[in-house]
């Protein structure tokens, strides 16, 4: 059975980004990839090769969706879980992102304690386990 240990974090706000690479890494042990945006992203998952992506929606250069759908399009991030982290938590509005193809959504602000367990049931949930 695989573990969870890459996980690409893709978000504009530096005080957010330290927060989810000290929940992340720190908190939860994973080999974490931050990206300031959506075109960082794009340049360093194919290489980083994330078993999950952690994926702000609100972004100044790519939103997250417009960043899923170019994450998409790389063959090695095909079957990669990703979880959007949003601040509007409307059920229409969550609805909508798991309509782009989303695992799932963790609304901001999140529990950084809690975090690294959080996107772990996403993983699994997300066919992560399946070699």
């Amino acid at each position: 059975m695989k573990d969870l240990r890459r996980v690409l974090c893709v978000e504009d706000d530096p005080d957010i980004r330290m927060i989810l690479e000290f929940s992340l890494a720190t908190l939860g042990g994973y080999e974490v990839c931050m990206c300031d945006g959506g075109h960082s992203a794009i340049a360093k998952a194919p290489l980083f090769q994330p078993q999950l992506v952690l994926l702000d929606v609100m972004m100044p250069d790519l939103t997250g969706p417009q960043t899923l759908t170019a994450l998409r399009s790389h063959q090695s991030m095909e079957g990669v879980p990703v979880v959007f982290l949003t601040a509007k938590a409307m059920p229409d509005e969550v609805e909508e992102l798991l309509q782009y193809g989303a695992t799932g959504v963790i609304v901001k602000p999140f529990d950084p304690i809690r975090l690294p367990q959080d996107i772990r049931i996403y993983w699994e949930f997300g066919g992560g386990l399946a070699d």
